[in-house]
């Protein structure tokens, strides 16, 4: 299971949100095996994205979230 993840939303003033394309809750997660492999595709995710014209703003939100763990107890 990938435990590692990126949990994406929408700042509250984005165009999408308040043309109610996406909802307000609107939200998508990616997930990684690692946390190193979630902490680098996270630096390249805040980085503006080479087809954006210059002046133009990321509208996302970023956040580093893991998935808890099971409470699995010892085989006796």
């Amino acid at each position: 299971m990938q435990e590692y993840g990126i949990r994406i939303t929408l700042p509250p003033s984005s165009t999408m949100t308040k043309a109610h394309l996406l909802g307000e809750d609107w939200e998508s997660f990616r997930w990684y095996s690692s946390e190193k492999a979630r902490d680098h595709a996270f630096e390249e995710m805040q980085r503006q994205p080479y087809n954006y014209r210059k002046g133009d703003i990321v509208q996302q939100v970023l956040e580093k979230v893991e998935r808890p763990r099971p409470n699995v107890s010892p085989a006796r």
